[in-house]
């Protein structure tokens, strides 16, 4: 017995220790910094873990000289709104090509998979010159417009996979009933795809919800601005880099996302699993 428990502490526990640890620990730095006044997060004789005088300065700092809850609601728009596009888009994409057999169905899937491999970078010259023409630019309506370009792929991969490990005979037996295929698609295929859909509405939304380059690319004014985006060009000024509000942000903002994957994390590894099967 005492044996079998030091392989476990060896084999299982101890490993999982660290990984908690290392995925834990920003977290833990994050808070610890966003409650640290200067001159203590700058003071190399305290102990940096350990927070010794709690202030509220940066909290206040981040709500009263930036536009955060206006960056948040326009995060929350722009995720929300390409998340539900680019997973309208791969639903009927993915169950297309999963159940509507025809001949380069299996070549057409896996090329838009390896569409979602192409460098954000390598697209960002022509997604600017259309944002530019129809007039979107510095709007938010650009980043909804440009994140399904991204988010459509891989959600569409991930469904075909999930669609793929659904009995097709539940979809005949309701179409000799006298159903038709849309009837089929949205009363029999949607609720025993949910998993599925849930794994990829997470991934889209998380993905939105984090994207960089192109929100500091098409959009400049403040108001319009995203957390990502709003929190470094706001917060940093120069070489002065505020990191208490930084940190603040940082963490205030992986809230939603947090609570997104706590809600719905058996959900999302059900649908990565049925996409694995592809």
């Amino acid at each position: 017995m005492r044996e079998s428990f030091v392989a476990r502490l060896i084999k299982f526990y101890l490993p999982l220790m660290a990984f908690m640890f290392g995925l834990l620990f920003p977290f833990y730095w994050m808070f610890n910094t966003a409650f640290k006044s200067d001159a203590e997060l700058y003071d190399l004789n305290l102990n940096p873990f350990i927070i010794h005088q709690p202030t509220l300065h940066n909290v206040k700092m981040l709500f009263r000289e930036t536009l955060f809850l206006q960056w948040m609601a326009n995060t929350f728009f722009v995720a929300i709104l390409a998340t539900l596009i680019s997973l309208g888009a791969s639903l009927l994409a993915a169950y297309a090509i999963q159940r509507l057999r025809f001949r380069t169905s299996g070549g057409l899937g896996i090329s838009i998979f390896f569409s979602y491999l192409v460098p954000p970078t390598i697209l960002f010259i022509p997604l600017a010159t259309i944002i530019f023409d129809l007039k979107l630019w510095d709007s938010l309506w650009s980043l909804v417009l440009v994140y399904p370009t991204f988010l459509i792929p891989f959600c569409t991969w991930l469904l075909m996979g999930y669609f793929k490990s659904i009995p097709k005979e539940m979809e005949e037996c309701a179409m000799i009933d006298g159903a038709t295929r849309l009837r089929v698609f949205w009363q029999i295929v949607m609720p025993l795809a949910l998993p599925g859909i849930l794994s990829a509405a997470i991934f889209a939304f998380t993905l939105s919800w984090n994207e960089f380059l192109y929100a500091l690319a098409f959009i400049s004014t403040t108001t319009q601005k995203t957390v990502p985006v709003g929190l470094i060009t706001e917060l940093v000024r120069g070489d002065v880099y505020h990191w208490g509000p930084l940190m603040t942000g940082a963490l205030l903002a992986s809230v939603p996302v947090a609570l997104v994957y706590s809600f719905f994390v058996e959900h999302y590894v059900a649908g990565m699993t049925g996409a694995l099967k592809e």
